[in-house]
């Protein structure tokens, strides 16, 4: 993986290069292997496939519903869609890889909590077409030097997106319209994805650059926590008696 100057995700690394199956769980969503290539990805932050097809317009709630009672078991829902007739071929790759590289991107997210690999866990979805682990690791390394590159400000992709009144003449984009319609100042940027819909990446992207044309609030980052008061001359502070000494002091001027 020499594209990537430092992996994202070591252990993915190592699991590609042992062509491993199962489970990549991280803090912010899961990755499914199948001989080392990634198969599916889910991510809290990120709309899954699911959402895309049947919010989107594309497919009905009813006919997600029914795939998944039948297929689910067999882990072939994806493939139950295409012989059903409800999706081409051609959708349903488009789609699914979309919504891979969508909760990769949020999976493979800066994390401080522990990475876990099950061997041999599937998902119930099915196989539609593999992807490198390399190929996920550098396409999420590109979305978040985009995301700097557009609008270095991260607290916009968290907080609720407030917009803002244009200025005199500045227009807007369909697309960016219809989002801005939806912020109602209390979705966050993950709440409006599902809303209407849209992969979670894109929606962070408008938004970045939404903030960066003044149409949305960019949150202020939190003040420093004040510094603690200096300790009294002569009165050492890691000492537990005279701790202690100062809250009777307090108490008995309290009622002076």
């Amino acid at each position: 993986m020499s594209s990537v100057a430092t992996p994202v995700s070591p252990m993915l690394v190592r699991l590609a290069a042992e062509k491993a199956t199962g489970a990549l769980l991280r803090d912010h969503g899961t990755l499914y292997l199948v001989d080392g290539r990634i198969v599916h990805a889910e991510s809290p932050a990120a709309p899954g496939v699911d959402v895309l097809l049947t919010t989107g317009g594309r497919l009905p709630r009813e006919g997600w519903d029914e795939a998944v009672d039948r297929a689910g078991a067999h882990r072939a829902v994806g493939r139950f869609l295409v012989d059903s007739g409800r999706l081409r071929d051609g959708e349903l790759e488009i789609c699914h890889l979309g919504a891979v590289f969508d909760a990769a991107f949020f999976a493979l997210s800066p994390t401080s909590g522990p990475t876990r690999f099950r061997y041999g866990v599937g998902h119930w979805f099915g196989t539609v077409r593999p992807v490198s682990a390399e190929a996920v690791e550098r396409e999420t390394v590109r979305r978040r030097e985009l995301l700097d590159a557009v609008w270095p400000y991260a607290a916009v992709d968290t907080a609720p997106v407030v917009p803002r009144p244009a200025a005199p003449g500045q227009t807007v984009g369909a697309r960016r319209r219809a989002l801005l319609a939806a912020a109602d100042g209390e979705r966050t940027p993950a709440e409006l994805a599902r809303l209407l819909g849209r992969p979670a990446f894109h929606t962070l992207l408008d938004v970045r650059r939404l903030a960066a044309a003044g149409l949305v609030a960019t949150p202020l980052d939190p003040a420093p926590d004040p510094a603690p008061p200096p300790p009294l001359p002569g009165l050492p502070v890691a000492d537990p008696d005279i701790a202690l000494l100062r809250r009777l002091r307090d108490a008995l001027e309290a009622h002076l």
